[in-house]
This record gives C-alpha cells, sequence and structure tokens, in this order.
C-alpha cells in the first residue's frame, strides 16, 4: 500500500470517527457494570479500556468462534477495533449445510457469492455487537494494497472505530490437505505467489496475486495504518496429532498466524508506531478440552454466532449471495467453541517478581522483544518500559514471560523465541532466557535453551512456555510441555554453568504450561493440567530430585494453574469448567508420604470469570465474567473488585513484606496497571472472619503519560 493510499484512507477514516471522538467506556453488556474504585493521587488516574485492537484471522468466523467475548468486550468499551480476514473463506462455493442430504447437486459452486455470504454474516454480527441492530450501515470501500493488489475496508458508520479489513486470498479449502495455492503453499515456497478470491458484491473489481513477501508487507502496511497496540491472531505453531501426523488446527489457521508473527516483526521496525503485544487463540484443539465460560457467556457469543450463520433465514440484507454463513447454521455451536476461549500463549503470572529489597521488575513481550518496568522502591515511581538486549534479525520474542529469582536478588526472564528465517523449514521456536549482570543491574544477553521436539521443527514447534525455579545454590532447573504433552526439564550442573540434556519428567496429555512453587521447608512442587485432572511432582526433601507424576484427584480444570507457596505448602489456584470460578487447595507434603496431600477444593467466592488466575499470599487477581481485571482477597464471604479496564495476557500478583498485595496487568494500550490491596484486618474468634478490604488504589498506568513519553525504545 502506498503512502497515499493510506493517507486518503486515513482521511476517510478520521472523517467517519469524528461523531465518534467523544466515546470513552461504554455499557459492558454482562451483567452489572464495575463500579468505579476509591480515588487515588492525581498521577495514577483510575484506567479505562484504551488503545488499539487489530485482529488478524484466517477465515470469517474465526473472529466469532476463537476471540470471543474478548471481541465483544473490546466493542463494548468503545476502543478501536478492526478485524482483518486474510483469505475469502470461499470454501467449496456452496452456501449450504455440508451434509449430502442437504445440498443440492444441480446448484453450482460459486465461490464468489459464498465468499459475500460470510461477509454478510460478518458485518451482522459485528453490527450487532456494536449497536444491537444487525442492519446497522456499513461504508465499503476499495484500497490498493502492496504488489498491485487490493483490500476492502469497511467502516460502521453509526460505530466508526469499528472497521473490517478483507485481504481477500485464496483459501486452502481443505482443513490439511497439501494445496500448494494455499498460504501454507505459500509459505512453504510451493507457489510464487498466491491469488485472490473476490467476493461478489465487494469494491475490490480486479483479481490480484501476492507472493510471500508481497503477502507480508501488505498485513504490515494495514498495522502501520491502524497502529495498533493489541494484535491478536491465532496460533501459529499448535502441533500435530502425533509427530508425522495430521494438523491439530486449520492449516490456513496455523500459516496464517506465520504470515502475521513475519508482518509483526517488519512492522516492529518502522518508526514512529506506539508499544504493541501480541496475544495469541486457540482454534480447533477447544473441541477436546473442557469448557471455559459461564452458560450465560456462552449464549451471548453463541447469540452472535448465529446471526453470522443467519439462522433465521430472513431476507434481511437483499443480496443474492445471501446474509449468512448457511454452513454455521445446522451447527452455530461449532465444536462446542461457543463455550470456549483460549489463549496458546502469554498465560505465565510470575511476569512481575521482586528484586532486591523493595525493587520490583515486571516483564511483558512488546514490539517482538522483551521489554520490562522497574518499582525502585515501596514508595518510588514505577520507571520504563526499557527493553533487554534485541533477539536476533529474523526472530521475535512470543507472548508471555515467567521469572525465577536467584538467591543472591538477580533475575531471571523466559520466554519463547520464533525465527521466522527466510525458508520454511528454518521457521523454528526455541526456549531462551536472559539473566541480570547483578542484584538490580541490567540484563545480559539472551541465551538459547533450545527446545525438546525434535523432527520437523518448522511444523512441530509447539512447546509450551518455560516456567523455572533456582534452588539454594543459584542452580536453575526449567521445566517445559513439549509437543508430545509430556514433562521435560534441563538444569543447569552448577550455578553459572551450562545446561545439561533435556530429561523426561513423564506426564501425559498435559495442557497449558506447568507451574511451580516452594514450600515454607525449601521443597519445591510442580503442578500440570490435563483435560481430566492435574498432576503433581514434587522434592521429597529440599535439593532432592522431583518425583512423579502423582495423581492429585482434583477435577478437570479449564487448563491454566497458578501457584504460591503459602504457609507449610503451595496453594494451587485454577478455574472450573463451565463456570469459571475461582478454586483453590492447599498442597503439603508429609515426609514419607510418596505424593502431596491435597485439601478439598474451595472456592474462591463471586461470580467466574476465565483465562489465568495469578495468585499470592492471599491476593488473587484474574479477569472477571465482564472481560475486566479484577481482584479479591479471600475471607469468609470475599467479593471480586471489578475495573474498567480489559486487558491482554495473565495478570501478575506480588505481596510485600508487610502484607500489601499488588497486581498488574498489560492493558490494551500496550501499558502496565496496577492496583494495590491491603492486607485483610483479621477480627477476634468468633466473628465472621476476616474482613475484605476494596483495593487501596483503583487500576491505573503505572507510570504516569508524561513519563512514558520518556521511555526508553529499543537499543
Amino acid at each position: 500500500m502506498s503512502l497515499a493510499s493510506r493517507t486518503r484512507l486515513a482521511a476517510l477514516l478520521a472523517a467517519l470517527t469524528v461523531g465518534a471522538a467523544g466515546i470513552t467506556t461504554w455499557a459492558y453488556g454482562y451483567g452489572t457494570a464495575p463500579q468505579p474504585a476509591a480515588a487515588t493521587k492525581a498521577t495514577s488516574r483510575p484506567s479505562v479500556t484504551q488503545g488499539t485492537v487489530l485482529q488478524v484471522v484466517a477465515h470469517p468466523d474465526d473472529d466469532l468462534f476463537f476471540m470471543n467475548p474478548d471481541l465483544s468486550r473490546s466493542i463494548s468499551t468503545g476502543v478501536k477495533v478492526t478485524t482483518v480476514y486474510l483469505t475469502a473463506g470461499e470454501s467449496d462455493g456452496r452456501n449450504e449445510a455440508h451434509s449430502p442430504h442437504l445440498q443440492d447437486p444441480t446448484r453450482p459452486a460459486d465461490h464468489a457469492s459464498y465468499a459475500e455470504a460470510r461477509q454478510n454474516g460478518i458485518r451482522a454480527a459485528y453490527a450487532e455487537m456494536a449497536t444491537g441492530r444487525r442492519t446497522s450501515a456499513w461504508q465499503r470501500t476499495s484500497i490498493p494494497t502492496t504488489g498491485g493488489g487490493s483490500a476492502e475496508v469497511d467502516v460502521l458508520l453509526a460505530r466508526p472505530e469499528v472497521n473490517l479489513v478483507w485481504m481477500q486470498m485464496r483459501e486452502a479449502r481443505s482443513i490439511s490437505g497439501d494445496n500448494p495455492d494455499s498460504l501454507r503453499g505459500l509459505w512453504d515456497g510451493k507457489v510464487p505467489a498466491l491469488g485472490s478470491q473476490l467476493a461478489s458484491g465487494s469494491p475490490v473489481r480486479t483479481p490480484f496475486t501476492y507472493t510471500r513477501d508481497q503477502a507480508v508487507q501488505a498485513i504490515a502496511n494495514v498495522f502501520a495504518l491502524y497502529r495498533p497496540t493489541t494484535i491478536r491472531t491465532q496460533d501459529p505453531t499448535p502441533g500435530r496429532t502425533q509427530p508425522a501426523g495430521a494438523f491439530l488446527d486449520h492449516q490456513d489457521h496455523m500459516y496464517g498466524a506465520r504470515f502475521v508473527q513475519a508482518a509483526t516483526e517488519r512492522y516492529a521496525a518502522t518508526a514512529g508506531r506506539p508499544h504493541f503485544s501480541v496475544q495469541n487463540y486457540v482454534s480447533y484443539p477447544n473441541s477436546s478440552l473442557p469448557p471455559t465460560l459461564d452458560a450465560k457467556a456462552a449464549e451471548e457469543k453463541l447469540g452472535y454466532l448465529k446471526t453470522y450463520a443467519w439462522s433465521d433465514h430472513q431476507d434481511w440484507c437483499g443480496s443474492p449471495a445471501g446474509c449468512g454463513d448457511r454452513k454455521t447454521a445446522t451447527r452455530p455451536t461449532g465444536a462446542g467453541w461457543n463455550q470456549t476461549i483460549r489463549y496458546s500463549r502469554g498465560e505465565s503470572t510470575t511476569w512481575m517478581t521482586q528484586g532486591p529489597p523493595g525493587r520490583l521488575y515486571a516483564f511483558a513481550a512488546l514490539d517482538g522483544q522483551m521489554a520490562y518496568w522497574t518499582r525502585p522502591a515501596p514508595d518510588a515511581d514505577w520507571q520504563g518500559p526499557r527493553f533487554l538486549p534485541p533477539t536476533a534479525p529474523g526472530t521475535t520474542i512470543d507472548a508471555g514471560a515467567s521469572t525465577t529469582r536467584l538467591p543472591d536478588g538477580r533475575i531471571a526472564v523466559l520466554a519463547t523465541r520464533t525465527t521466522l528465517a527466510t525458508t520454511a523449514q528454518d521457521y523454528r521456536r526455541e526456549s531462551v532466557y536472559a539473566l541480570q549482570n547483578a542484584p538490580g543491574a541490567d540484563f545480559g544477553p539472551w541465551h538459547s535453551l533450545g527446545t525438546p521436539d525434535t523432527g520437523d521443527l518448522s511444523a512441530t514447534s509447539a512447546t509450551g512456555a518455560p516456567t523455572a525455579a533456582a534452588d539454594a545454590t543459584g542452580r536453575i532447573t526449567v521445566y517445559i510441555r513439549d509437543s508430545r504433552r509430556t514433562l521435560r526439564a534441563r538444569t543447569q550442573s552448577a550455578p553459572g554453568a551450562d545446561f545439561g540434556p533435556w530429561q523426561t519428567l513423564g506426564g501425559s496429555a498435559l495442557q497449558g504450561d506447568p507451574v511451580t512453587a516452594t514450600d515454607s521447608a525449601g521443597r519445591r512442587h510442580l503442578y500440570a493440567a490435563t483435560d481430566r485432572t492435574v498432576l503433581a511432582w514434587t522434592q521429597p526433601a529440599p535439593g532432592a530430585p522431583l518425583t512423579g507424576p502423582f495423581p492429585t484427584g482434583l477435577p478437570a480444570t479449564t487448563g491454566v494453574l497458578s501457584a504460591t507457596g503459602q504457609d507449610d505448602g503451595v496453594r494451587l489456584s485454577f478455574r472450573t469448567p463451565g463456570t469459571g470460578t475461582v478454586t483453590t487447595t492447599q498442597a503439603t507434603i508429609t515426609p514419607g508420604a510418596p505424593a502431596p496431600l491435597l485439601s478439598p477444593p474451595a472456592t474462591a467466592g463471586g461470580e467466574g470469570g476465565y483465562g489465568a488466575v495469578a495468585t499470592t499470599g492471599h491476593l488473587l487477581a484474574g479477569r472477571a465474567a465482564t472481560g475486566t481485571a479484577a481482584v479479591t482477597l479471600p475471607g469468609q464471604n470475599p467479593a471480586w473488585y471489578e475495573s474498567q479496564m480489559l486487558y491482554t495476557g495473565a495478570p501478575a500478583t506480588v505481596t510485600a513484606p508487610d502484607g500489601t498485595g499488588l497486581a498488574a496487568a498489560l492493558g490494551l494500550d500496550a501499558d502496565l496497571h496496577t492496583t494495590t490491596t491491603p492486607t485483610p484486618t483479621p477480627t477476634p474468634a468468633p466473628g465472621p472472619g476476616p474482613a475484605v478490604p476494596a483495593p487501596s488504589t483503583p487500576w491505573h498506568r503505572a507510570v504516569p503519560p508524561t513519563a512514558l513519553a520518556q521511555a526508553a525504545r529499543p537499543h
């Protein structure tokens, strides 16, 4: 897309947005609107959702199935939301069910009409999410892109901050079939260029093709136009059923996400853009996993899918192609997808940690590099973001970070890094870590931990994110879920020395990432969820090898765990499938017992939500059913205190020595936001139990805007 083209479209969008300039926060459309917290100092204004969200998916409906309710919550807050569809989604060209007895064999396939029908359904669903009316009008425009191509841009007139961009590349027309004329074939170099599939009725009239580089550049130009602070996309490495088996996801989903990775790496190199984060979403693999949403959220999500699917079959749009996707109408729930939303990366809750006494660090992947913020002392302001040393050109740090603290106060930060490469076979993902040069000092360079996976790394790099623990000598052990869904570990031979080979610790069908914590006796615990229960590995004594896996007897979870040392054991927190309520249990090790003893699971109270829950001491933080950041201090009658802020990734928490709790989250504006909560105040027995005070400060940007403008850029 040329500069002139971007300028013309930017002017159009600016003109359309004039009527929406005053929008800050909209009703959430779910339960009771969050109440503002108590006032705080002027430099810490309460956070409301801000930023610019850009979603990139392979097909029309991937956003509705796999990114909702995040999508509808974002639209309801009034932030700028744009969804980019890479392919036309033309499938077999028949706007009818796949079932043979429901198809008309005499009706010829019409790929352009089916692509239009899906567009009509998407516009209806977005209009309904934004205005409550599926018939709300759109302005549709054709804009030139790279290499002589064009894209359609749709602007919702009643809510001009809601946009749709149709790239209209040809889809694979097969979930996993080796069709060279596809995103997969283009990425792998099996075709020199990929053609378009224009929807009937589109303002784009002239067919075009993209080379691999042109496709990457076209997506990067869309980023440059919309300047997103949050980019949502699908999972580029969902894995295979077995090392040489079928993909676990649609090939367009994973290869489309790889094109997005390459485009973000290119966009990150441009000057003058805002910081941005990336959130990846699970797609087809959700089918075999427990539901994460409560009944109300699932029903709301289903309603938008039925609108897209044109379930009532009323001719409200007047298009000969149809007003929605009739293939979806026969099963608008998908394979249970209306009940679920999952993130494939960025769910560690250990990205905030304490360094030297009183000093805090928080880490997040911004702009494809690792950023961090510091708070030098409890009464000091946060500073940042600063950036760790950059990774090599052609690589990008994936979403998410975890940390471990060495006995001398130094911090190690861990992540995964993707090598994009110019050839398909060199695409791969590996674990990396960086270590502080001294307590409170700068960080040294990134070091590769490699990957426990072997074989075709370009297709099977479906490892989880690393988590780590350091023993009393400072020796680090890294744990990770490999592509076979088993637990693996690497340990330093001595503090500061090289890591030994990957060891197999067992387990099977692991979901999410393992979590680890140490009890007051110095014994390490490690837990990992499966689709049915939770497995445990423990040290019978400090410094001893981990033993396990042991069955815990816990029921199925939504797959995301958090663990923190508490009293003489480790407290484990997770969400209950189908309700999203937070459940906790205390794990203790009895000398001589082969497995940890777990207390009966107890709910933390309040309504459910989804996503990871951060826990430390008595503080819990997580995503409420409204999608907003919320905290609670469990007492006899605990309550969740919601905010007015949506965020990306997972929250993190720490507890100061005086009992004050601090929760943090990365907002959709790519800024660090925090809140503080006091310790519960005990009441004499036989009273009702500890009081649960409201947060001392509302969620707010950790770094004031004036200081943020002076933050260091990547070096």
